[in-house]
């Protein structure tokens, strides 16, 4: 599970160290606002829209961002606790900017629309756990299946390459789940501040991306390995045992990072782990 809750904490214990500053905490926080990401180098032009797609469960509502003329990879993204809002919206864009077909879900349609978390990053964690709550591995399968199912369907998603999936806090587990719904047609998995990979459960998340055969990035919050050190070697010892290629790197940022509306969104380590994302992308997805 996400470990949102901890967010103070890990504020007071980071900016103590001085790995982050309180102006990298709550900077423009809310539902409608987020810090400017850096421009893309050689940006495309891209289309964008709200779209719709059925799942066995009801109609999802998603934001999907694509190239404007050709075919490109596709990309399944897995929102944070804080579900589908403008931040995950610029981080689609930018990420169809540089080349891929982007499907950002709201993983919470069955109960409610976006945006999820009426105050964006900001909202209380403890109001949002039942929405948590209501998905499970079956939702998190099922689910999977019909995005990519979806994704396949539209003409800007190119059908000879490998479609890619990455997931931020409670979202790392379910991309991992993604690539074990559908191992035939992912080919690369990233789990930013994932919390959840390893349980001690048959049907850890964690052992059953290792059945597959796609490449993985899995970038873990400082403190979240001092919660759990040795996670991220049963990570490496699980996936070297079954050869399954994996860039496992703890980064000296707090539990959730990445979002740039996180309340303890670090920029350099962001866009360290953006730079990686497009390498495992760049050479997976080709």
């Amino acid at each position: 599970m996400c470990d949102q809750n901890h967010f103070e904490k890990d504020r007071q214990e980071f900016e103590s160290l001085g790995l982050v500053t309180r102006r990298q905490f709550g900077v423009m926080l809310g539902a409608g606002v987020a810090m400017m990401l850096p421009q893309v180098k050689n940006a495309v032009a891209v289309t964008e829209a709200d779209v719709n797609v059925k799942t066995p469960d009801g109609v999802a509502d998603c934001y999907f961002v694509h190239p404007a003329t050709g075919a490109a990879p596709g990309v399944l993204v897995w929102p944070d606790i804080f579900g589908l809002r403008p931040a995950f919206r610029q981080m689609g864009k930018r990420l169809a900017e540089s080349g891929y077909s982007v499907l950002v879900v709201n993983p919470f349609y069955r109960a409610k629309k976006a945006p999820t978390a009426e105050k964006g990053s900001a909202t209380p964690f403890q109001e949002l756990m039942p929405l948590a709550k209501g998905l499970s591995e079956m939702t998190h399968m099922s689910d999977a299946k019909a995005f990519i199912g979806w994704l396949d369907q539209q003409p800007s998603v190119a059908k000879n390459r490998k479609i890619g999936t990455q997931g931020y806090c409670m979202g790392g587990p379910i991309a991992f789940r993604t690539a074990a719904a559908v191992p035939d047609r992912v080919g690369a998995v990233a789990s930013f501040h994932g919390g959840g990979l390893v349980t001690d459960a048959p049907n850890s998340p964690h052992l059953q991306v290792a059945k597959t055969k796609a490449h993985l990035l899995i970038a873990i919050a400082a403190n979240d390995d001092m919660r759990a050190p040795n996670e991220k070697n049963v990570l490496k010892e699980t996936f070297a045992k079954v050869n399954l290629p994996a860039e496992i790197e703890v980064y000296d940022g707090a539990h959730g990072w990445c979002p740039p509306d996180s309340q303890v969104y670090n920029e350099a380590q962001a866009e360290k782990a953006w730079s990686r994302l497009l390498a495992l992308y760049g050479k997976a997805l080709a």
